[in-house]
């Protein structure tokens, strides 16, 4: 992550309890390497038990991406990020129109029945997933 990037990022990460004087340890890992690894985790396609020796230990940066998901801070995150890019671009923060788009999947054997279908425009047995973007393209749902 660049300077640049962290600078924009880093107000909206979660001050922790010890820096708030609400007690607790310090944390052993940086926030923006943290960051760095979830990044690199899914640019990468990687597994969590495959996380480079460059970045923390796999666990740790699990633990924190488990808590911050868990405290609905990852969607608060990507929330605020997109509200910026739309307010720099002259636009409302909560957008009035959107696209909705569907992508079929194929399911492996290991997935339940009860769970995926068949999509007769694809011949796909699998999952469909869907999406809703805002008209610049960026995720709403």
């Amino acid at each position: 992550m660049t300077d640049a990037e962290w600078a924009v990022v880093r107000p909206l990460l979660p001050v922790p309890a010890w820096l708030r004087g609400r007690g607790g340890q310090p944390e052993a890992y940086c926030h923006r390497a943290i960051l760095d690894a979830i990044r690199y985790l899914l640019d990468n396609g990687i597994k969590w038990r495959a996380m480079p020796v460059d970045f923390p230990p796999w666990d740790r940066v699990y633990a924190f991406f488990r808590r911050w998901r868990d405290h609905l801070l990852v969607k608060e995150f990507h929330d605020r990020l997109r509200a910026g890019v739309r307010e720099k671009l002259g636009r409302d923060v909560e957008p009035t129109a959107g696209v909705i788009d569907s992508q079929s999947v194929e399911a492996d054997a290991v997935v339940g029945s009860d769970s995926r279908g068949f999509d007769g425009g694809k011949l796909i047995n699998g999952r469909k997933r869907h999406v809703v973007v805002d008209t610049l393209g960026r995720c709403w749902a």
